[in-house]
């Protein structure tokens, strides 16, 4: 057999565009025979097509490249759960954008790792600029904003808690009871206590238990707020919160892997008010910003609180090189080999600017206010609230909590509707979390309409 072909250099191009052929007709093909947001017949099913197309896993001679990609491919299309598909509306889970993808293979293809600038001299080049602009979306006052480009959001809040730590010690953590999984995962990993946690009543931190919690404190603690909870999509009061802190002498990180994107929209900027009063502030663009993952960043308002992540090893950054001029690149991250996720991001930017992501993110979050009003008005159906971004949680009227986990699996194994689930008010409700801004009235009535056909 010969030498497989690689992607960069100047002959990669031409080794790649007969496979990507290949990827792109089993990506249909696997969409077409699984005809759905989802496969039928839950993990069994799915678990035997996915060994049937795998094995062997290590065959004794190889099968070649265009086999290899026609059946693997083809078994995760027709595996997957697709959210493009307006039917698949359970998660934070976003339908990437065609250009933000062919990026992302532009990425893959040069290979860059930015963990020296010697590995990646134009990536980082770019990062830099588009972490600086994106943190200035942020903090708009600032002089010298900056941002970590991150896995997620739970990547960005570990950081967050890292350099409060670095900062003042053992901090002590306060968040509301409906704060992300990742703020206390994050706690445990860097061995702090764990975090004090107060309710939540209507899925926003209730200002007076903070207030109560803060007194108690006898050191400078770590206030974490939400913009766009992962449950309801609620926004805490920021301003409130921001003024508590500072009453206090606490420090505020906010949590807006969900919402933060609405910054770029003139029409619903100002539920982050206040936003710019933290200390740091996740962002997830793969979520409200239509990114393949991974897209997530952590923004500070002066890029000198970055420093404690500043570490040397000799065969990356050694301190001759830096002060020769080479950019130094470890501090940028806790990992060490990196993909350059900041592609994908600026040639978003750059397609669509402020006015295209501001038309996707006002279209989804009025999709979901029409969704919210058929609910309201369906007779047979309970609506949980009005969304403030783009989760509705709702559910059949009358029905147990049994019920509605039982109904939801069974869209599930049908594989016609993935809608997931969250517990609000001491009740269990079906959740669509919509980020397809391609759903429109019809699709959203087929929803209700699946859902009212499994209550019968």
């Amino acid at each position: 057999m010969s030498t497989p072909p690689l992607a960069g250099g100047v002959a990669g191009h031409d080794a790649l565009r007969p496979l990507l052929a290949v990827v792109l007709d089993a990506l249909k093909e696997g969409a077409d025979q699984r005809g759905g947001p989802l496969p039928r017949g839950g993990p069994d099913a799915v678990g035997r097509g996915v060994r049937d197309a795998a094995r062997p896993v290590v065959p004794e001679h190889g099968n070649g490249a265009e086999e290899a990609l026609r059946s693997l491919v083809g078994a995760l299309a027709r595996g997957a759960a697709d959210p493009a598909d307006p039917r698949c509306a359970a998660h934070l889970h976003t339908p990437p954008l065609a250009l933000a993808v062919a990026a992302d293979l532009a990425a893959s293809a040069l290979n860059p790792s930015l963990d020296s600038w010697d590995q990646a001299p134009a990536a980082s080049a770019l990062e830099a600029e588009v972490t600086g602009a994106l943190a200035a979306e942020v903090y708009p006052g600032s002089t010298s904003p900056d941002a970590l480009v991150t896995t997620g959001g739970t990547e960005a809040n570990q950081l967050a808690l890292l350099l409060a730590r670095e900062r003042h010690g053992t901090v002590p953590v306060i968040c509301g009871s409906h704060t992300h999984h990742s703020v206390r995962r994050a706690a445990w990993l860097l061995g702090l206590p764990d975090p004090v946690t107060v309710p939540a009543p209507g899925g926003t931190t209730d200002l007076t238990a903070l207030d109560e919690a803060l007194r108690a404190q006898r050191r400078p603690a770590l206030v974490v707020a939400t913009a766009g909870t992962t449950d309801t999509g609620r926004i805490d009061p920021l301003p409130a919160i921001a003024e508590l802190c500072v009453r206090h002498g606490a420090e505020l990180h906010i949590d807006a892997a969900y919402g933060g994107a609405l910054l770029f929209s003139p029409r619903h900027r100002a539920l982050l008010q206040g936003l710019e009063r933290a200390r740091s502030v996740t962002l997830d663009l793969h979520k409200l910003g239509w990114q393949p993952v991974a897209a997530g960043l952590l923004a500070v308002p002066d890029g000198a609180l970055l420093a404690p992540l500043a570490h040397t090893a000799d065969y990356l950054n050694p301190d001759d090189d830096t002060e020769a001029g080479l950019p130094d690149l470890l501090g940028r991250s806790l990992r060490t080999t990196r993909r350059p996720d900041i592609l994908k991001i600026a040639v978003t930017l750059r397609a669509l600017g402020r006015s295209g992501l501001a038309a996707l993110i006002d279209r989804t979050m009025a999709a979901a206010q029409e969704f919210a009003g058929l609910v309201d008005e369906h007779p047979a159906l309970e609506l949980h609230a009005r969304p403030v971004l783009s989760t509705v949680l709702f559910r059949p009227r009358g029905a147990s909590d049994d019920t509605v986990a039982a109904l939801r699996r069974a869209l599930l194994h049908e594989g016609r509707a993935v809608l997931g689930r969250s517990r609000a008010d001491g009740r269990l409700w079906l959740k669509a979390t919509l980020l397809n801004p391609h759903t429109g009235p019809g699709d959203l009535k087929t929803l209700i309409a699946l859902v009212e056909g499994s209550t019968t």
